[in-house]
């Protein structure tokens, strides 16, 4: 992957426009994050208002990736292929949703529940949002992406969690994915440096253990999803960035 390259006032804009726009995605998609519906049909509600909002799903077709966003459910870590399940009452879903706008990607995602959930799985959705805010946090111009790991990996340590590491953030702007690897663990000041007015995603995933992870074929694609190996819960939360050159702003605020 290519690393991604200062974006200009223009493509500030247009970036900031297709981060609104997938912010509004998401929000609207969670409105339909309800007992008996279908991940099959939240997919094609987000298909639909995406079409008309004049933007495209920039999931469906990358690399045969067959839908137009990620539903994963309960012990999937990501890249979920909706399907025909309905969702039940204690689920908890991860929806991850990228629109491409006038040639720029705005990718966010966040974890909801399904009806009344555990305790259990409302600690570890609360905590992988904290996750993600921490590493957002640090995050400064000609920083390091080892400081964001650093931070998530701190702070989810601390609360009896594992944070993934085979899968990560990345940057973004005018290709989906693009360098730097955003990890969720590392240390200070290592790692590839934040360049001013470039984009990435800070997207940790958190696990109740440290198991290996189950990398699982999707017919006809590249990409792989990931499951939890004992099926226990896994939550992630997501958040597009533009590091500025006094700190950073979050483009998709939903």
């Amino acid at each position: 992957m290519a690393a991604m390259k200062p974006l200009g006032k223009d493509e500030i804009v247009k970036m900031k426009l297709s981060c609104e726009l997938a912010a509004k995605t998401l929000q609207y998609a969670s409105t339909f994050v309800k007992v008996g519906t279908t991940t099959n049909e939240i997919d094609q509600l987000v298909e639909d208002f995406t079409k008309s909002n004049g933007a495209r799903s920039a999931p469906l077709n990358y690399h045969g990736f067959p839908k137009s966003i990620c539903t994963s459910v309960n012990e999937c870590i990501c890249h979920g292929v909706p399907d025909n399940r309905a969702l039940k009452e204690g689920d908890i879903i991860n929806l991850d949703i990228t629109c491409e706008l006038d040639g720029f990607y705005g990718d966010t995602s966040a974890t909801f529940f399904v009806g009344e959930v555990s305790a259990a799985a409302k600690a570890i959705t609360e905590h992988a949002k904290r996750a993600m805010e921490k590493g957002i946090e640090v995050i400064k111009p000609f920083g390091t992406t080892g400081d964001i790991g650093f931070a998530i990996n701190k702070y989810v340590t601390k609360q009896g969690y594992y944070a993934v590491r085979e899968i990560g953030g990345h940057g973004i702007g005018q290709s989906f994915h693009g360098e730097p690897f955003v990890p969720s663990f590392g240390k200070k000041g290592r790692g590839d440096r934040l360049e001013p007015w470039t984009c990435i995603t800070v997207e940790p995933m958190i696990n109740e253990n440290d198991l290996p992870i189950r990398e699982m074929a999707i017919e006809n694609s590249s990409i792989k999803y990931y499951e939890t190996q004992d099926k226990s819960l896994t939550a992630q939360f997501e958040h597009t960035i533009l590091i500025t050159d006094t700190g950073y702003e979050v483009l998709t605020v939903y």
